[in-house]
């Protein structure tokens, strides 16, 4: 993915502080390119405000009066839309778009239409483009926020240019190797001891305590240190049951 060719053009946006905060969510993406066709109000220090440390996006924006000078020059067009079509388009969600957005600006230069605050895209203007993106919503409210809709693209695309980068499990990096299959029997075997000596578990009646107890820390997968405090709780609580008892066991009689 090319991001410098992906422009994101909002098509005369009415409040200020919309495009700041535009700015903000397209610069915590790696995006720097807003195109502004036909601000109410641009420059202004609302948009300066909203944009906070993302001024440059601001000041680097192209502001322009009419489509054609937004995406004359662009070989592939997406427009955002949550409208109901007479003609069907190709339409996708916002991720399998992106996808589309990011293998397209390898080659050519991309722009991602947003609409009016109020009324979206005119259908003009969604037939100048080539797809179009829609972000699926809750039924029971569906309006986004114009700023709320570019950071939801500009996120996908962001996943598009740093995936590969990120680990692909959850403990890829974890600071301990996970626990072996024989040091969690070690533990499973004082777990039921020390439960047995406090009283917690009945070795005449155990139902099904250590059975439940193997599916919970197996869920957990502990890793060598957790265990190895777990370990050390099970028998400092040892110690405090019988200290006379304990310190017969550690000379051995």
């Amino acid at each position: 993915m090319h991001p410098d060719r992906i422009r994101i053009v909002l098509i005369e946006p009415s409040h200020p502080g919309n495009i700041g905060a535009v700015a903000r969510a397209m610069k915590n993406m790696g995006l720097s390119r807003l195109v502004l066709v036909s601000p109410e109000q641009f420059p202004d220090p609302q948009a300066t405000w909203r944009a906070v440390s993302a001024a440059d996006v601001l000041e680097n924006a192209l502001v322009v009066q009419s489509l054609d000078e937004a995406i004359g020059d662009c070989g592939f067009v997406v427009g955002a839309s949550a409208k109901d079509r007479r003609i069907p388009w190709p339409v996708l969600d916002a991720r399998k778009a992106c996808a589309e957005i990011a293998v397209s600006s390898r080659d050519t230069e991309v722009a991602v239409l947003f609409g009016r605050e109020d009324n979206g895209l005119a259908n003009e203007e969604l037939m100048r483009c080539n797809l179009h993106l829609a972000i699926p919503t809750s039924e029971v409210y569906s309006s986004l926020n114009l700023a709320m809709a570019v950071q939801i693209v500009a996120y996908e695309l962001h996943m598009h240019r740093v995936g590969e980068s990120l680990p692909e499990q959850a403990d890829a990096d974890w600071d301990a190797a996970p626990a072996t299959q024989d040091n969690m029997e070690r533990f499973f075997v004082h777990l039921e001891q020390t439960l047995s000596e406090i009283g917690f578990l009945n070795p005449a009646a155990p139902r099904q305590l250590m059975p439940r107890l193997r599916r919970l820390y197996s869920r957990l997968r502990l890793d060598e240190m957790e265990l190895n405090i777990l370990r050390g709780m099970l028998t400092e609580t040892q110690k405090r049951i019988d200290p006379v008892d304990w310190s017969t066991r550690k000379r051995g009689g």
